[in-house]
């Protein structure tokens, strides 16, 4: 996780630089949406993802402190993500983001 005086000054570009690329935000997506998937999961819901960059982002959100990551003891092991409680708090920014998508579309 960054600390206050790596993150940038601004509060959008902080915003920006915790979920700002396509991907970070399609994993997001799916787990407000889902409530919690494996890794599987997200590479059928997320078709163009590769397994290395969709690695690379579930690791920097749970770094970051957005997701949740639980391993199960069991062969062969299983992990399920989850949104943390800070996660969570995306939620608004995504129901906007959603209406103002459907908004757009409905307008063109």
């Amino acid at each position: 996780m960054l600390t206050k005086e790596e993150l940038p000054e601004c509060p959008v570009a902080t915003t920006v630089r915790l979920i700002g690329n396509k991907w970070k935000l399609l994993i997001i997506r799916n787990l407000i949406y889902y409530e919690k998937q494996r890794f599987t999961q997200f590479m059928r819901s997320i078709p163009a993802i590769s397994k290395k960059v969709l690695t690379d982002n579930l690791r920097a959100l749970e770094e970051d402190g957005l997701i949740d990551r639980e391993v199960f003891a069991e062969v062969p092991p299983r992990v399920e993500y989850t949104l943390s409680s800070l996660g969570k708090t995306l939620q608004p920014v995504f129901d906007a983001m959603w209406e103002w998508g459907t908004n757009y579309k409905r307008n063109l």
